[in-house]
């Protein structure tokens, strides 16, 4: 079994989450203790997504994310770096005509300038060596006037929570997940990848970095996952590059 470490190679990475491909989403509702879906709810009426539109869904895995946002008639491309994820959401989402599964690196997309009405990861830019290369990229493949929303893991600014919430990583999780993974280490990975990410303030200045205006973030769960939103201008700003 893979697990990867802290310097998020993107091998290690890559390999770990096709490790845990076939029983994902499973262990997520129950890791999550069913908030998945409430997050992936809030995710999806953020992006707003449209009929018509063709929407990107980074770090989508196995694709239930990119359901969600093909639903009413948006276009999806849901893109990951895992063989793995890719071939279980084929298979999930086979007959699904609005998504459209793709390999793809987040630190160098196979897409052109401004070809996205709207791009959106959840849970994935943690994974990614270079989180703001990926969201400079992101900002690239969006068209003018475009939105991003992110949907991450964050801080809970109560103590009370943070310190609830890091006892439940470091030590209920790792228990739960050998009985719900088929790679229990992975999720020890995961807990350290949670605790090491910076905080809501960090990520809404690395989105203001890459180019986007209007941005904003809002906690879900007291603070345990934010959802961070953002726009590309319609008009290139002095002195901002994407």
């Amino acid at each position: 079994m893979s697990k990867a470490d802290l310097s998020k190679q993107p091998a290690q990475v890559s390999a770990m989450f096709d490790d845990v491909s076939t029983h994902y989403d499973r262990t997520n509702n129950v890791l999550s203790v069913g908030n998945a879906l409430l997050w992936r709810v809030a995710t999806t009426k953020a992006v707003a997504p449209k009929r018509g539109e063709r929407i990107l869904d980074l770090a989508a895995g196995t694709g239930t994310s990119s359901a969600s946002l093909a639903a009413g008639g948006a276009k999806v491309v849901a893109a990951d770096f895992s063989p793995g994820m890719i071939e279980v959401g084929k298979k999930q989402q086979a007959g699904n005509p609005n998504i459209e599964f793709l390999v793809a690196d987040g630190m160098d997309l196979p897409f052109a300038d401004d070809e996205f009405d709207a791009v959106t990861i959840s849970f994935g830019l943690r994974n990614i060596v270079e989180p703001r290369t990926a969201l400079a990229e992101l900002y690239r493949v969006t068209k003018p006037g475009g939105r991003i929303v992110i949907c991450e893991f964050s801080t809970p600014p109560a103590r009370i929570v943070k310190f609830g919430y890091s006892a439940y990583l470091q030590r209920f999780m790792p228990a739960i997940a050998k009985v719900a993974s088929s790679n229990a280490d992975a999720y020890t990975y995961l807990a350290d990848s949670i605790e090491a990410w910076p905080n809501q303030k960090t990520l809404s200045g690395w989105l203001s970095e890459a180019g986007f205006m209007n941005v904003g973030y809002r906690n879900l769960t007291f603070g345990i996952v934010a959802l961070h939103r953002g726009t590309k201008p319609r008009t290139p700003s002095v002195g901002l590059t994407s």
